[in-house]
């Protein structure tokens, strides 16, 4: 079964929530949105699995102020052990 929420990359980091809803609107009713601010990517929920997957279908590699999106059906978030520094050191391996 289709998930009804979407991953959404490529963005403009000027796209607002407001804009993203407006742009998936069309395929159906849109019950979430979500913008990594910053990241360049967001994520957008569908309130069916069939509006999901036409949304995906339809805006997939289309412009979206400017910026030629990347639309997916989002992926359950893993849990990934997180990547230790030790001794809090920034460590420099330039040759002098």
């Amino acid at each position: 079964m289709f998930s009804k929420k979407l991953y959404v990359g490529n963005l403009n980091y000027k796209t607002t929530e407001e804009k993203l809803k407006e742009a998936f609107s069309p395929f159906g009713e849109v019950t979430s949105v979500n913008i990594l601010q910053g990241r360049g990517f967001g994520f957008v929920e569908m309130a069916t699995p069939e509006a999901s997957e036409e949304a995906r279908n339809r805006m997939n590699g289309t412009d979206l102020e400017g910026r030629k999106i990347i639309v997916n059906e989002a992926r359950p978030r893993t849990d990934r052990p997180r990547e230790r520094k030790e001794g809090g050191e920034r460590r420099d391996f330039r040759k002098f």
